[in-house]
């Protein structure tokens, strides 16, 4: 069961005045608040007699967060028979909500007003309705509230950097001291670090960091606007970089508890057998990185009765044949040949890391099923055709030679293919077959373009092709403009449109596929007992960070010579046993 978190263990503080039922079915929430002042006032209502905006700059005055009496070089909203609006930008996407702030308004008993938030600017430029992709999905972004004299009023929690307030009521006025935007984040240090002789590459690292920090709320999320949800594949990738950013978070045991007693078996986590299936492998890096026993002791009954349903899903010929819904990801969904064959390499890498789990819990007969189940699995190899994602499953799970996969699929027109959920074990796949350069030139053009159209962190799904004639997500794009709105114009399936997420967890794993790769840091023991650094630093001069353990932080640094070897400096706890492997073999 998971663990729950309850308030009130200091008897001095607020609870001690509480009736005792209310301390006991209380829960903490560990986040934070900030208050950001807008950064910018991106466009505001022409002055005119129906409407006006006056003062505006005021908005972006760094004032106290706490209403008054006296009106002092307020922002006033004036509404004489049209709508009075302003649109601010935060700077950068954020987590959460805004306060608006406001001295008066002449009604008396309040006014209307509608408020947008965007994660692009013509996000928050846009309505709701048919044909229209802005939606209030998962979490309100667009909707009207009253604003009362003298008021703090909080709107909204969602994922947001452009927030538009529009002036309903006709014939009124709206004084504002200010509005601010509330980040709600976990104050988390970020323990890992990522340096090199490439800014762009540097960039690129933090902002998959700040991704999935955005979505490390109480539990962790698939994406900050739309999918304030558990996906359980999804997860995979966004545990990778927290580990390599923030190393222990109770945010991933207590994720994977709930989507496990959300789904008894012989259920299927989300609906999906390969969501599954990433459970199992989620279980295995984990304790890999932790080297929490205990908490791996906790999952071993389910472990068994998963690994045992799996078990029954391959057919006579090894081929997986679990059920509806099969799903690798969005972009390979059309091809259901394409599918299978992903699907079998999950299931592989499943089985085998079920196997090496039951190794570590001394459980024989479980580890001969799995032993078993490979033997059987490894019949059938499917047809992965030009699909990168399945291409490279097929090659991590041991099932397809990674230098003529590469050669022949994965190094094909660079990014182009790739999907921002499978970009990780695309990169990876390039990696086992010594492509470091490739991969290299292929973060660069597929994160880096994201970066290039304005974005602060990294999205949904993304293609590079989107990138002729994009506008930047801060643009406001009229009638006639040759500039393509990127947000609006593009997205598929569940994700079209403005209701494509700008601030996906699964899109960040490039963080941890850097200091894996280049800082060449892969786990060989449970707990981080053992890391092996190989570093590969392709057209890299120098490369430096830190990598989380559970005992304190590893320092790696790379600096090529002149005779082009690699120097390699480590300062790592005495619990840590490191392995250099120097690149170029030496």
């Amino acid at each position: 069961m998971i663990q729950k978190k309850q308030m009130g263990n200091n008897e001095s503080g607020i609870f001690r005045i509480m009736d005792p039922m209310i301390k006991e079915n209380s829960r903490e929430d560990k986040r934070k608040r900030i208050l950001l002042t807008p950064v910018k006032v991106l466009w505001k209502t022409e002055s005119c007699e129906e409407a006006a905006v006056e003062n505006s700059d005021a908005l972006l005055e760094n004032r106290e967060p706490q209403i008054s009496l006296q009106a002092v070089n307020p922002c006033i909203l004036h509404n004489r028979g049209k709508t009075a609006s302003v649109l601010l930008d935060f700077g950068c996407e954020i987590h959460g909500g805004a306060i608006i702030y406001a001295w008066q308004e002449t009604k008396g008993d309040g006014v209307k007003v509608r408020v947008r938030f965007g994660e692009s600017a013509m996000e928050a430029m846009s309505d709701i309705g048919e044909g229209k992709t802005a939606t209030n999905d998962h979490a309100l972004r667009d909707f009207t509230t009253t604003i009362h004299s003298m008021s703090m009023t909080p709107v909204g929690e969602t994922g947001f950097r452009f927030l538009r307030i529009d002036l309903l009521d006709p014939n009124t006025s709206l004084v504002l001291k200010g509005i601010k935007g509330v980040l709600i984040f976990k104050d988390i240090p970020y323990r890992g670090s990522f340096r090199s002789s490439d800014e762009l590459l540097n960039k690129i690292w933090s902002t998959g960091a700040y991704t999935v920090h955005l979505n490390m709320q109480n539990y962790i999320w698939d994406g900050i606007k739309r999918d304030r949800l558990i996906w359980a594949g999804d997860m995979h990738p966004e545990i990778t970089t927290i580990q390599t950013v923030f190393g222990y978070d109770e945010s991933v045991p207590d994720s994977l508890d709930l989507v496990r007693e959300e789904t008894p078996l012989p259920g299927w986590m989300n609906g999906f057998p390969t969501y599954s299936m990433w459970w199992i492998i989620a279980q295995h890096d984990w304790f890999m990185h932790t080297g929490d026993m205990e908490y791996l002791k906790r999952q071993q009954e389910y472990l068994t009765g998963l690994a045992r349903q799996l078990s029954e899903f391959i057919g006579e010929d090894g081929k997986d044949i679990t059920p509806e819904v099969r799903f690798v990801d969005w972009p390979s969904s059309k091809d259901p040949e394409v599918v299978d064959t992903g699907i079998q390499a999950i299931h592989i890498l499943a089985t085998i890391k079920l196997k090496q789990l039951f190794h570590i819990l001394d459980d024989y007969e479980m580890e001969e099923l799995c032993k078993a189940d490979l033997d059987r699995l490894k019949k059938w190899r499917g047809n992965f055709k030009n699909s990168k994602q399945a291409a490279a499953l097929m090659v991590l799970a041991g099932m397809s030679d990674p230098k003529k996969t590469n050669e022949d699929i994965l190094r094909c027109g660079n990014a182009a293919g790739m999907s921002t959920f499978m970009g990780y074990y695309i990169l990876s796949a390039r990696a086992l077959a010594g492509d470091i350069q490739g991969c290299l030139d292929c973060v660069r053009e597929y994160w880096g373009g994201m970066l290039s159209l304005g974005a602060t962190t990294f999205w949904e799904d993304f293609d590079v092709q989107w990138m002729e004639k994009a506008a930047p997500i801060d643009a406001l794009l009229g009638d006639g403009e040759e500039r393509i709105d990127v947000h609006g114009s593009y997205g598929n399936y569940c994700y079209k449109g403005y209701r494509h997420s700008l601030c996906h967890g699964w899109a960040s794993a490039v963080t941890s596929w850097l200091t894996e790769y280049i800082l060449g840091i892969q786990v060989k023991e449970a707990g981080c007992r053992r890391l092996d650094i190989e570093p590969h630093l392709g057209d890299l001069q120098w490369v430096e960070g830190t990598f989380p353990t559970p005992y304190g932080e590893v320092f790696i640094s790379h600096r090529k010579k002149e005779n082009g070897m690699t120097e390699t400096r480590v300062e790592a706890p005495k619990e840590v046993k490191i392995v250099l492997v120097k690149e170029n073999g030496v």
